[in-house]
């Protein structure tokens, strides 16, 4: 299973043609404490960049947007009762939906864990 990154903060896993996306954990961090999510259904499609999912904390109110193209498989339901699990594990239980790609050509865009690394060492 390998992980790529946005410069929005993304993350993407996948595994065969099945990815998992969500926020990583500086994004989470820099939001504050979530107070609510709004992920995508199962069915939906999103090209590479357009707004797929909403994340308000006591802060601020931000767009998550979809990584690569796809349709949505499932969205993790479970952050509507809990959006704290944004914040207590961003990159594990705090996915936002899984999604069946499209163009994994598209995945070469994206940043290795080093380069997210070296853009937020930047930031």
């Amino acid at each position: 299973m390998t992980t790529y990154y946005t410069e929005d903060h993304e993350w993407i896993t996948v595994e065969g043609d099945i990815a998992t996306v969500g926020i990583t954990k500086y994004a989470a961090d820099q939001l504050g404490d979530v107070v609510f999510v709004e992920v995508p259904e199962a069915g939906a499609s999103f090209g590479k960049g357009d707004d797929m999912a909403v994340v308000e904390s006591v802060k601020a109110a931000s767009d998550v947007y979809a990584p690569v193209a796809g349709e949505v498989t499932e969205g993790n339901g479970a952050l509507a009762d809990a959006p704290e699990t944004v914040n207590e594990d961003p990159e594990g239980a705090g996915w936002f939906c899984k999604m069946k790609l499209s163009d994994s050509g598209e995945l070469g865009s994206l940043m290795n864990v080093d380069a997210y690394k070296a853009f937020c060492d930047g930031l």
